[in-house]
């Protein structure tokens, strides 16, 4: 355990109280690790967001049962409840929790008190683990002495990031780190990547270099690589495009327009090839190359289908050897996934020969990939609604939220699309596209949970109502309270209804003049839009994903989906891109005979009132999951098909959704954006 872990866990003694307060405006205890550990030793985190929601689940399960004798709601969980509250005083909470309940303080002032509190309150919560193990290091050191902000972010850089910018002196030395942090998904956070321009603009070398975007921003530095490999290409004699679409878009660079990387250095070479492998950068079409090119540029073309045969082979054997194992952390998962996607796209983007080949590493990487997972839920999953999502939602229902807060940071008016039923690499494909037809866009990307079962009723619901599924148990079958869910969470946030916009099955440009009349009433602050294109071809596919593929081209063909980007972004809306749940290719075993609240098509899941049936349809077909889930209403106890497999009729094959596996759980979460 961290040191980080053991200083908060010493807190909270077991044994000591069965209801605790935690006064945490920092977010403190909102940690994976510790709440795993908490978990473990019988406490339970419920956060303090809604007092009326909050009462209603301490009365119901926590009051109840200490009243009646019990330890907790149920035998075999929790036995302590930890109220945790975003303030650092408590006194606006109700007298019969202060006089119950034991209260812990916890401040990032007190935990960091030789740092600039300002500094460590703006970093990411993923870094205070190792950020606090160096200053309590130096603490000891140095007991007297405390640091300022430039002097805390110098630290940070330091010892979380292994960057010292005052050693940065030259061309190589900048796209070496650059690369580095990149590669390893570490981009700067932004008060860190000014800090590194400041002390880089003194140096003529990097004059006029959007450097602290370069190193906040992956998807702009992204761009910028890849445009600079076509024209390092280019000077050596070979021309081509980026596989499927144009040429890269050149929107930063130097003074003189251009930003020049040394491809050839080995520092730089090493990382580049790491990064055309898993997928993060793509290689370029070409038809033939001089005799005297190096060998080393191999890695970034492709002159045959053979040759994206073997990238695709390489990309999912470098999958196998990067999976997560069982103490990865969440963020793990999402970037595995995201690599999961770039090569899954690629692989059906191969023609059937040469993509017949690489069925059962594919299969491989599928099952293993499933199996961890699943092990992991079993151990985290419950603790991820609790995490923080002041960066980006960990899980979809944490998406209103994170908007909320970008109006609150400036962003006035924001849109939510949800591309309903999208996997991640549906959402690669889809990205190519754009990029190919409206090379200006700027797409942050990144990725979260969505909820158990990946079902639309479920996930959606919590998507469009910032709600868990438990708290909307009334409309959990359907999706027709999304409306009101959607608009009641606004007016909790203090905008009239006049000002919030909800429209759904949005599919074909012919709809966007009606979509653009609505969006341009100038007292719409807020707008969610479900696009259901791709949840209507996965429904009713019949030659599985390769062939749903080839149908988002048709549909992206049509310029639809940077039409909705540019309609947005005109009338100054910040756009947020997600989906309620991926998909995958199953095989059918059978169907149970009870349980009908799946999907028509989404039969991976089956859903029961009481265990008693559930247990009876397991006992019909073997290798079924259960995975208990206290954010689900109680009468709501899913049947997961195990493996790559769906409860229709046996051998039948589909494409569909509602199990647990890395292409339906984990879904895009996008910024897009018009460039600086």
């Amino acid at each position: 355990m961290s040191l980080w872990s053991e200083r908060i866990l010493g807190e909270f003694p077991p044994d000591l109280a069965r209801f605790w307060i935690a006064a945490d405006p920092d977010d403190v205890l909102l940690d994976e690790h510790i709440l795993s550990e908490l978990r473990n030793r019988g406490f339970e985190v419920l956060p303090f967001e809604d007092a009326i929601a909050f009462r209603a689940d301490y009365e119901a399960r926590w009051r109840r049962a200490w009243d009646q004798g019990e330890p907790g709601p149920a035998p075999g969980t929790a036995t302590a409840l930890i109220l945790h509250l975003r303030a650092s005083e408590p006194g606006d909470l109700p007298w019969d929790y202060l006089r119950q309940a034991r209260l812990v303080r916890l401040s990032l002032a007190n935990l960091f008190s030789r740092l600039s509190y300002g500094v460590v309150h703006r970093l990411g919560a993923e870094y205070r683990e190792t950020l606090f193990e160096a200053h309590a290091k130096h603490a000891s050191q140095s007991p007297d002495q405390i640091w300022g902000e430039a002097a805390t972010k110098d630290f940070t850089l330091t010892h979380i990031f292994q960057l010292g910018p005052h050693l940065i002196s030259g061309n190589v030395d900048l796209w070496r780190e650059l690369l580095r942090l990149h590669y390893r998904k570490t981009p700067l956070p932004k008060l860190l990547a000014d800090h590194v321009e400041t002390i880089l603009a003194t140096k003529p070398a990097f004059a006029g270099l959007p450097v602290s975007e370069l190193f906040a921003s992956q998807a702009t530095l992204l761009r910028a690589i890849q445009a600079a490999w076509e024209r390092f290409l280019s000077g050596k004699g070979i021309e081509g495009s980026r596989i499927a679409q144009p040429p890269s878009p050149e929107y930063v660079g130097h003074p003189i327009g251009r930003l020049e990387i040394p491809f050839e250095h080995p520092d730089i070479r090493s990382l580049v090839d790491s990064m055309f492998l898993d997928g993060t950068l793509h290689p370029l079409l070409v038809q033939q190359i001089p005799h005297d090119v190096p060998d080393w540029l191999a890695i970034g073309i492709v002159r045959d289908p053979a040759a994206r045969r073997n990238l695709v082979r390489d990309g999912l054997q470098r999958l196998l050897d990067t999976m997560p194992s069982m103490d990865a952390s969440y963020r793990d998962w999402l970037t595995f996934a995201r690599s999961f996607g770039e090569i899954l796209s690629r692989f059906h983007a191969l023609d059937q020969a040469h993509a017949q080949g690489l069925d059962d590493l594919l299969q491989e990487v599928q099952q293993r990939s499933d199996e961890q997972l699943i092990s992991w839920i079993a151990r985290h999953y419950s603790d991820l609604p609790s995490l923080p999502a002041a960066a980006a939602p960990v899980m979809l229902h944490q998406a209103p939220r994170f908007l909320s807060m970008r109006r609150g940071a400036g962003g006035n008016k924001v849109a939510l699309l949800v591309f309903d039923g999208m996997a991640i690499d549906q959402w690669v494909q889809i990205r190519e596209h754009v990029h190919g037809r409206a090379p200006k866009l700027v797409l942050d990307e990144g990725a979260c949970f969505a909820w158990l079962p990946t079902l639309t009723a479920v996930s959606r619901q919590a998507l469009f109502s910032g709600l868990k599924p438990r708290e909307f148990a009334d409309s959990i079958a359907g999706t027709g309270a999304e409306p009101s869910l959607w608009s009641r969470f606004w007016q909790d946030q203090g905008l009239r209804v006049s000002e919030i916009l909800y429209r759904k099955a949005i599919r074909r440009i012919d709809q966007l003049d009606e979509l653009a009349e609505a969006l341009s009433k100038p007292s719409i602050k807020v707008a969610g839009i479900v696009v259901d294109t791709i949840d209507e071809i996965v429904h009713g596919a019949v030659l599985g994903k390769r062939g749903i593929a080839s149908q988002i081209d048709s549909w992206c063909a049509s310029g639809f989906v940077e039409q909705l980007f540019a309609l947005l972004l005109d009338r100054g809306f910040h756009v947020y891109l997600t989906a309620d749940h991926g998909n995958v290719e199953a095989i059918g075993v059978g169907r149970p005979n009870q349980g009908v609240i799946a999907e028509a098509r989404g039969e991976r899941v089956r859903v029961y009132s009481t265990d008693l049936l559930r247990k009876q349809s397991a006992e019909q077909i073997s290798g079924t999951l259960e995975l208990p889930s206290p954010a689900l209403p109680p009468d709501f106890l899913p049947l997961f098909a195990g493996g790559r497999t769906a409860f229709v009729n046996k051998g039948e094959p589909l494409v569909a959704h509602g199990g647990i596996s890395v292409e339906e759980l984990i879904v895009p979460f996008i910024a897009v954006k018009q460039p600086d």
